[in-house]
């Protein structure tokens, strides 16, 4: 399956130029003002920011790479797989759009950048922050609170004023700004809502006479599948004033008020069946499908009816793999024929 092709397209690209950051590779690490200076896409405000904030922008990019990778990850086996371009904005028009791809993008963009700051902090990498000493004590539960627990507080406080400034700067009264503002913020309550609790115990012979814990982040991975669900259950919306203020409403009466932690959209999607250079959607043509699958990864639902190519591929593994003493594994390369199976 492909997860990346590239183009150019003729877009506007500040929509979610924050996210270029995880392209730049070849800059070397963001450690002088003037970098900051030479990093596509950021607002002057957010330029500003990476000055005063040299050391936390490598962890920036970290998480705008996290972000896309999980992406692709949860979308591997839809029509939409989340690519990325080598022009702005990475992912392609589509993220201009007010579609719940877009809202996906945005949530997980801010929740990236939150836990990667986080974790940057907990790891010594930050002279700004360490661990959360607001959690000490003796919990509820009768444990120690001790160790180093995430400072998930200052990493969401970093996203926020980071990723938000952009929205912010246009007025954030416009319905897309609205939009944006709402899943940044959904993306970083998807890791605050899956904290979690982990401890170690100390005694004698490995007994747990003393428990001591800590919060910690969880993985980005069930952050990604948190976030996955709430796309498939994302809510279309619409702006409308809400007493001298402009608020997103549901567009369908009957629905219910969406959370803090559910996404919305403004416009339906695409059905990203065929390539459309001007919607930004690369189509589905050539993409890997699995015959035997009655889901969208099936051939007929992801090559949207058109049929698909089957061919006859060598694929070379490892096999009869062998420990030896001390202390390394032998395999052997195997070939074996499969069928692959691509849309046409």
């Amino acid at each position: 399956m492909r997860a990346r092709r590239s183009m150019v397209l003729l877009a506007d690209g500040k929509a979610d130029r924050h996210r270029y950051l995880a392209k730049l590779s070849s800059v070397g690490s963001i450690s002088e003002e003037e970098t900051c200076e030479k990093l596509k896409g950021l607002i002057q405000r957010q330029v500003q920011m990476c000055k005063r904030n040299l050391e936390v922008m490598d962890s920036v990019r970290r998480g705008a790479q996290l972000a896309i990778e999980e992406c692709q990850y949860q979308f591997r086996n839809r029509r939409w797989n989340c690519s990325t371009l080598d022009s702005l904005p990475v992912f392609g028009k589509v993220v201009t759009q007010g579609t719940r791809e877009a809202a996906f993008v945005y949530a997980i963009s801010s929740a990236g950048v939150a836990f990667a700051v986080t974790r940057a902090c907990s790891s010594g990498e930050l002279e700004k922050c360490g661990c959360d000493r607001t959690v000490h004590g003796v919990s509820p539960q009768g444990f120690q609170w001790s160790g180093c627990s995430d400072n998930i507080a200052y990493g969401v406080a970093f996203s926020q004023s980071f990723v938000d400034v952009r929205e912010r700067s246009k007025g954030a009264s416009s319905s897309r700004a609205l939009m944006n503002l709402h899943n940044n913020e959904a993306g970083r309550k998807a890791i605050l809502s899956h904290m979690r609790v982990e401890c170690k115990c100390h005694g004698v012979s490995g007994s747990c006479e003393v428990k001591t814990c800590w919060r910690a982040v969880p993985p980005f991975r069930q952050v990604g599948h948190a976030l996955k669900e709430k796309f498939d259950g994302a809510t279309e919306v619409e702006p409308r004033r809400v007493g001298s203020s402009r608020a997103l409403v549901p567009r369908n009466a009957q629905f219910k008020p969406h959370t803090d932690e559910d996404l919305v959209y403004l416009e339906p999607s695409p059905d990203f069946c065929e390539q459309d250079i001007r919607s930004g959607v690369l189509g589905t043509r050539g993409r890997t499908c699995n015959k035997t699958s009655k889901a969208i990864d099936g051939c007929e639902l992801l090559c949207c009816g058109r049929g698909f190519h089957t061919a006859q591929v060598e694929l070379a593994e490892r096999c009869s793999c062998k420990f030896h003493w001390c202390c390394f594994v032998k395999c052997r390369q195997c070939q074996r024929l499969v069928e692959l199976h691509t849309c046409r």
